[in-house]
């Protein structure tokens, strides 16, 4: 038995059993939206021809029958109200910032960097995630290669794997990058990546060119923010726009990888902005993304929906 059921998406299929059981008990339904789907997968051709209808009527089904909502971005909210629910009643919980887990040492950053001929003292520019199609890890491999030439000794980390990680690996090796200034080791557990981030001088958080993606609410981006690390994204969005108000990030040009090099080693040659972007992206995760600030807004939305539904 229970008050209330809390389904989070993706899947968009978790909606079936969730509604089925909120129904059969007589309990409202929470859904949390972690990517709006199916538009992004449509999008990129993973959802295409009959599968489209069924899709969209999951996603119509699941709104309808859900209480409340929480949205991962303003974005995703917005996507949401066009399908014609409540504004009222979606409310915006992002991916929080664990900052007790981010808050490392800064001796392990220094011993992370001693492991490696490659990298010691150089600058460090890291990508830690998934490398899925929509990702784009590509570009960083193109960026690598223009900043090559600009500053040889600042160094690139992916750490991850994912269905383009041969491809991204190949693209290195093409435009002869590859263990030269641009370096790839798998994905490692979650609690590695705080002394990874803390020999960073930058983080990255991408996506391949896609409006639809802009709305994303990745773990990177907020794990980023927790260890105080200046932060560069390839896309527009809220994001974006977070990072122009608090300047704890640069927005790299998505479509110029010239331009996008110039941005990128200018922050990086410019130690004050580079410690200022930290600091601001630490504010960020203290002030607006901790875990528990976050914990406490969604509790109270599931105390409410729990209320209303008994009254």
């Amino acid at each position: 038995e229970a008050d209330l059921v809390f389904a989070t998406s993706t899947p968009l299929t978790i909606a079936l059993p969730a509604i089925y059981l909120a129904k059969r008990q007589k309990i409202p339904m929470v859904f949390e939206v972690r990517d709006l789907w199916p538009e992004v997968p449509i999008a990129v051709g993973a959802i295409k021809g009959p599968l489209i209808l069924p899709a969209q009527w999951l996603e119509r089904i699941a709104y309808r029958n859900s209480a409340n909502i929480i949205a991962l971005s303003p974005g995703m909210k917005d996507g949401i109200v066009r399908n014609g629910y409540v504004s009222d009643r979606v409310h915006v919980i992002p991916n929080s910032a664990d900052i007790d887990m981010f808050s490392v040492q800064e001796a392990e950053g220094i011993s992370f960097r001693k492991k490696y001929d490659w990298l010691q003292e150089r600058p460090l520019v890291v990508y830690a995630g998934t490398l899925g199609r929509i990702n784009g890890v590509e570009y960083l491999v193109k960026l690598s290669k223009k900043v090559q030439s600009i500053d040889s000794s600042i160094r690139f980390l992916v750490v991850g794997d994912g269905r383009e990680k041969q491809k991204v690996k190949t693209l290195a090796k093409k435009l002869k990058v590859f263990e030269k200034n641009f370096f790839m080791i798998p994905s490692l557990p979650k609690k590695e990546i705080p002394k990874i981030l803390s020999a960073s001088n930058v983080a990255t958080s991408l996506t391949i060119d896609l409006p639809e993606l802009w709305a994303n609410s990745a773990n990177k981006f907020f794990d980023s923010l927790a260890s105080g690390t200046a932060i560069a994204i390839n896309y527009p969005g809220w994001q974006a726009q977070l990072l122009r108000e608090t300047g704890a990030g640069i927005i790299l040009d998505s479509k110029n990888i010239n331009i996008a090099a110039s941005q990128l080693t200018a922050l990086i040659r410019n130690p004050k902005k580079l410690k200022d972007a930290g600091k601001a992206a630490r504010r960020l995760a203290t002030e607006q993304f901790a875990r528990d600030i976050l914990a406490k807004r969604l509790e109270k939305i599931l105390s409410a929906t729990v209320s209303a539904a008994k009254n």
